[in-house]
């Protein structure tokens, strides 16, 4: 049998090769209700996982075995009944120490990413294992994939195209004139979901963290192609200038919205890169876009990949900054109508009833929350993984621990990613009608992104005091000549609701 997990649901997970299974090998899938219980994952991720797994089982009929279990080692004990079992390399650590604690289990390469584990891997320690910049390794990327390249060269000369995507959003406007996502129509399989979740929770067996209404996201491969279509034939070429912005009504943008597909291997990467690059040599989308969009799957999403397995396990222990403070209840309860501050209340009511925001929210409005309150930078992670219809624990492990809280002190990233209001202010129309001022370092209008980002640079200024990235901030702490009452106040803040 080949065992099929419940991120592993695209074609390219059968096809035969690298211990692939052949072409009339009996396929299994466990739907483990212990995952659910594990953690209380965010209710649209739930639905969206199981309409996945289900609707694949019910595409690949009677080739499939499909059992609910409590657990994984349950299910296949009931499928195998002794027979041997082979399975693509899961996507955690916590997988693979099953499948390889499994008798009769053999684990094959791993399939949805453009670059081997051992291609990485020499690339890496090449490098001497530092300084892994996300840079140098998407050009390597680019170079073997050949994309976007004119013969050995970058396309129009340029590997980087980031200074041109890096615009505020429209003044005087809610939303950006761009065409609609694709969107997916329910199905009796979704209806089944729903009704199976209401009883899980009824029974008092599985608890759930946000809003389930009708599913916004891909769940078989037929929805993920026409979402990847739609988005580069109506939505990729006013992508790139964007990317970086925030409006209060118009949380998509322009954004692909296919990180979920991708990461259920409901789509493969390859082919999302391959149609955005074409759409470009055929003239329908500006290079700025595209590259901006290849940069986010060749680049950063096969980067993270590959640095949850590189960095290895013990990675998730890293707490450079010595941040302990616990998840306060208003944050993990997604209780967004706590927050006065309009860009936090505004982002984690979006997460609350979508589980999704765009990069920059994630980043510089959540992220950066958290990292300026000192909270447990496991706690943010394992947040993340719960709270988001994409997030994996490879996906949430580097994003969070190296990029979003530093907690690694730098191996992913030069410096921390925080910011004053001054920045949100900038990039979105949140600042506008909010109670604080992004000016504001005290009193009753302070920001607390702004109190907070000094607060935070004058706890860790010992730490951060080589880092050439912060130096100059660093030299301003000791000019403001309200520090200490900016001390106070952040402290007495603590961790109530902004």
């Amino acid at each position: 049998m080949h065992w099929l997990f419940g991120d592993q649901l695209g074609p390219h997970f059968l096809t035969p090769g690298e211990e692939g299974p052949g072409s009339d090998t009996p396929l299994l899938m466990i739907e483990a209700r212990s995952v659910f219980r594990r953690r209380r994952f965010h209710r649209a991720k739930a639905h969206l996982v199981l309409s996945a797994m289900r609707h694949r089982a019910a595409e690949l009929g009677d080739r499939v075995t499909y059992i609910r279990a409590d657990t994984y080692r349950e299910g296949l004990d009931r499928a195998a009944r002794g027979r041997r079992v082979g399975v693509h390399h899961p996507t955690s650590h916590a997988a693979l120490r099953l499948v390889r604690s499994l008798p009769g289990v053999s684990v094959g390469p791993a399939r949805g990413f453009l670059v081997p584990m051992a291609d990485f891997t020499a690339w890496a320690d090449g490098h001497g294992g530092k300084r892994l910049r996300q840079e140098d390794f998407y050009r390597c990327v680019r170079r073997g994939h050949d994309l976007l390249m004119d013969g050995d060269q970058p396309a129009a000369g340029r590997w980087n195209l980031d200074h041109d995507n890096r615009e505020p959003p429209p003044r005087d406007t809610t939303s950006l004139d761009v065409g609609r996502p694709y969107r997916p129509r329910e199905d009796d399989i979704d209806e089944e979901v729903r009704h199976d979740l209401d009883r899980w929770e009824r029974d008092g067996d599985v608890f759930f963290v946000g809003r389930d209404g009708p599913r916004l996201f891909p769940a078989t491969r037929a929805e993920a192609r026409r979402a990847l279509r739609r988005f580069v034939e109506h939505r990729l070429a006013t992508f790139g200038p964007y990317e970086d912005a925030m409006l209060a009504g118009d949380p998509v943008m322009s954004h692909s919205l296919l990180s979920s597909s991708l990461n259920l291997g409901l789509l493969d990467p390859a082919e999302c890169v391959e149609q955005a690059e074409k759409a470009w040599r055929d003239g329908q989308a500006p290079l700025n876009s595209v590259e901006g969009f290849v940069r986010q799957i060749a680049g950063w999403r096969e980067y993270v990949w590959q640095l949850y397995w590189y960095f290895g396990a013990d990675y998730r222990r890293s707490n450079e900054l010595r941040h302990t403070a616990p998840l306060p209840d208003w944050w993990n309860d997604l209780d967004a109508d706590a927050v006065r501050a309009n860009c936090l209340h505004t982002v984690l009511a979006q997460v609350r009833d979508t589980g999704w925001t765009h990069h920059i929210p994630r980043l510089m409005i959540l992220g950066s929350h958290a990292l300026q309150r000192g909270w447990d930078p496991a706690a943010v992670t394992d947040w993340f993984h719960r709270c988001f219809v994409d997030g994996y624990d490879w996906v949430m492990l580097p994003n969070v621990v190296g990029m979003s809280q530093y907690a690694d002190g730098g191996r992913m990233t030069t410096k921390p990613y925080t910011s004053g209001g001054a920045y949100v202010n900038r990039m979105s129309d949140l600042c506008g009608p909010c109670a604080y001022r992004p000016g504001d370092r005290t009193g009753e209008h302070a920001c607390p992104y702004t109190a907070g980002y000094w607060a935070f640079l004058d706890r860790h200024r010992d730490r951060l005091a080589g880092n050439q990235r912060v130096a100059q901030p660093l030299r301003q702490l000791d000019r403001l000549s309200d520090l200490g009452e900016v001390r106070e106040q952040e402290r007495a803040r603590g961790d109530t609701p902004p």
